[in-house]
């Protein structure tokens, strides 16, 4: 399933995520793909709002690496994968681990050195200076 909405401010792009959260449960992966700025953390906040934690809590784990957050129905695994540049950095984060308990979101998912079929694609685009086109692919309903 694709799925692709544009949005016209962070609010928007937030509950953009929030409409994917509702959806996902423990051991789904979402991949996020954008350029600096574009919006994935803020999407990550309403994939958090999604899973019913607060999204308030969430921030860019760019420094910190993985964030994770609990309360809601299960953690949220937030990953940022800006700062590392070989595959062996991203290996030895254990993500397989981290994600089988929780919905893993990986930020920079470009650098991921593994194409997950399972998993869900986010691509966040710039197309002007508050809108945001985003792209969600990938997604398979469970019955």
């Amino acid at each position: 399933m694709t799925d692709t909405q544009t949005t016209h401010s962070e609010d928007e792009t937030v509950a953009a995520g929030r409409g994917l959260g509702a959806l996902l449960a423990a051991g789904d992966i979402v991949l996020l793909f954008g350029d600096l700025g574009a919006g994935k953390t803020a999407f990550v906040r309403g994939l958090a709002q999604g899973l019913g934690l607060s999204g308030d809590e969430v921030s860019s784990p760019t420094f910190t690496l993985v964030q994770e957050y609990r309360g809601g129905r299960c953690p949220l695994i937030h990953v940022d994968l800006y700062r590392l540049n070989w595959p062996q950095e991203i290996d030895d984060l254990g993500l397989d681990e981290l994600g089988m308990t929780g919905v893993l979101s990986i930020e920079w998912a470009e650098k991921f050195p593994y194409a997950l079929e399972r998993a869900v694609h986010v691509r966040i685009e710039h197309i002007g200076e508050t809108e945001r086109r985003v792209t969600i692919e990938g997604l398979r309903l469970k019955a």
